[in-house]
């Protein structure tokens, strides 16, 4: 038997300002894009096309789904983008509008710093090492 996480949702107030950010912003890949009917879209992303795990956009729908953008891990760190090329992928996020909240800095377990998406989502930069 073999499993793996194959999607997490990141709610966003509206489907494309998503896709603007995280594809041309932040560097995503759009694996799909589906319209399901009903003003609803199947929007898969993926740091890179081969991806195992994706992220699935989803448009907030009632007060409650609005509520929580941006604060869907409560303020904390709630995501990961593993790089093989920190300082790289640093320079180019940051000098497509990426807002960094700090310097990157070493810690025991690799190289790190903290961005958010226009939202709020907070995300982990980093490249373990080795």
């Amino acid at each position: 038997m073999s499993r793996h996480l194959s999607a997490c949702v990141i709610v966003v107030a509206d489907y494309d300002a998503g896709l603007a950010f995280y594809v041309e912003r932040a560097g995503f890949h759009l694996i799909e894009d589906t319209d399901m009917g009903g003003g609803k879209r199947w929007v898969l992303i993926a740091p890179s096309p081969n991806a195992q795990t994706r992220i699935l956009l989803a448009e907030a729908k009632g007060d409650a789904q609005l509520a929580a953008i941006g604060n869907q891990t409560g303020g904390r760190v709630g995501f990961f983008l593993h790089s093989d090329d920190f300082d790289a992928d640093f320079v180019r996020m940051s000098d497509a509008g990426v807002t960094f909240e700090e310097t990157p800095r070493d810690e025991p377990y690799g190289k790190v710093a903290v961005w958010r998406d226009p939202w709020g989502n907070r995300w982990d930069l980093l490249q373990l090492k080795s």
